[in-house]
Formats: structure tokens, sequence, C-alpha cells
């Protein structure tokens, strides 16, 4: 993840944006379609991501996707004074996506969990 970033802020729902860094070891080229997740921090639910578009991805390289979703609030006060104060946080994400070549697409599960380092200031 990077470039986090606070689109718009409200009490029931707010809006943030970042890129989601990956990187293909493969020696071939694929395309992706359709990503489908859900994002949790510290165990809550956050809100679900929806990539509906088609991309081109090079073998062996890096490649970025650019993100934003819609959080739900009430989770995130929920556990804010915890999470402030350790400034980290445990962000899973568990979803799927389409990846294929030539046209013929499977659907791939995928499960991401790190604990990530963040500053409010």
């Amino acid at each position: 993840m990077q470039n986090l970033k606070i689109d718009s802020i409200g009490l029931v729902a707010s809006k943030i944006s970042l890129e989601l860094v990956y990187f293909n070891p493969n020696n071939f080229s694929v395309d992706l379609r359709n990503v489908n997740c859900d994002i949790y921090i510290n165990h809550n639910y956050m809100g679900r991501y929806v990539l509906d578009t088609l991309m081109h991805i090079a073998k062996r390289s890096e490649f970025i996707i650019p993100s934003s979703m819609n959080v739900d609030m009430k989770n995130v006060f929920k556990n804010a004074l915890g999470t402030f104060l350790s400034r980290e946080a445990l962000v899973e994400i568990k979803g799927s996506t389409r990846v294929g070549k030539s046209g013929i697409f499977i659907t791939v599960p995928f499960t991401y969990t790190a604990m990530e380092k963040f500053s409010m200031f």
C-alpha cells in the first residue's frame, strides 16, 4: 500500500483512496479483470473494494492498482483510540480476482495480512 489519502470524511461514511502495489513474478504477462475484496483493520470490517476493469500486467514486473473505497465510520470509531495510540494496525484483505491470458480467465482467491505503520501527523 502507498499514497493513502482521505478524500472525504463523514460521521457515517468516509472515502479513502490509495495505491496497491503488487509484483508479477511469472515469466509471462497476464490480464487482470475484476477484483472484489473486504478490508479489515484490527479485525473490524471497514468496507468492500470492487475494481471492474481490465488491466494488462507485464511479466516479472511491479504494477499498481489505483483504489478507492467508502469506509463504514462506526467501525473506525469503535477502536480508533487504541489504533491511534499504537500507531500501527493489523490490515487484512480477503477477496478474489479474475486473471487470465488469451481471453481465458480463472477466479483466484487471495488474502493479505500485515501490521502497517501509520502516522496521523
